[in-house]
């Protein structure tokens, strides 16, 4: 008898460059609403210019001085974020129940691929309870050790700052939006919002914490991780 076993083509990449926020979310909805059962799998990766999103429960408080940087409402979880020039989004449009893992898993694996993103530049990144996303320590981004011990009641991302944020959508089992990846941005439009909703919380990037990489690195580093760890 042949070999039944089944062979899943690696996730294609999709280098789409700078584009409108969004065109890009009204293609990536089209794609999944009609996409069939047996549509591709692909793997968007850009840049935005600048833009604030809020996601499905995103408050308006959250929003301190937008300025004239255009906020746009999408169906996406999460709060508000920032996406801009010299940051790398990904956005993955996958059918989970054909890879075999559900959300939970999903969200995982995309946080895993940015911790070992990082890594390959020497980085350590953290995941906080409760607090979807990538974080680093201030006083010491490259070292190895874990966080301990329980965070402070009061200011739970004391000694972090937030270098990677996921916001995620799924519709009949497929996902859509993703994750973004600091890389060389001006940060100061991060001081005008809550990131994610919190307050005071500190956004950080690679070149800001003294890796020095190209957007273009940065993009090809973490498409690879993505691909490596959102297989079935």
């Amino acid at each position: 008898m042949g070999d039944l076993t089944t062979v899943v083509a690696p996730l294609p990449i999709e280098l789409l460059g700078r584009v409108d926020y969004e065109p890009t979310w009204a293609a990536m909805r089209r794609i999944t609403l009609e996409r069939p059962p047996e549509g591709r799998d692909m793997l968007w990766i850009c840049e935005h210019p600048p833009v604030y999103t809020q996601g499905l429960a995103g408050k308006a408080d959250h929003l301190l001085n937008p300025g004239d940087i255009p906020v746009i409402q999408t169906d996406r979880g999460g709060q508000v974020t920032y996406h801009g020039p010299g940051q790398v989004v990904a956005y993955p449009l996958i059918d989970l129940k054909r890879a075999g893992y559900y959300v939970k898993e999903y969200v995982y694996r995309l946080e895993e691929s940015v911790i070992r993103t990082l890594a390959y530049f020497g980085v350590t990144g953290h995941r906080v309870g409760g607090a979807p996303g990538i974080y680093v320590r201030l006083d010491d981004p490259f070292s190895h050790a874990a966080l301990t011990g329980p965070m402070h009641p009061a200011d739970p991302f004391r000694g972090l700052g937030k270098i990677a944020a996921l916001g995620i959508k799924v519709s009949r089992h497929c996902t859509y939006h993703g994750v973004s990846l600091n890389v060389a941005m001006d940060l100061e439009p991060f001081s005008r919002i809550n990131p994610c909703g919190y307050a005071g919380l500190k956004t950080v990037d690679l070149s800001t914490i003294g890796v020095q990489t190209t957007w273009d690195e940065a993009a090809r580093v973490l498409g690879q991780k993505l691909v490596t760890y959102l297989a079935p």
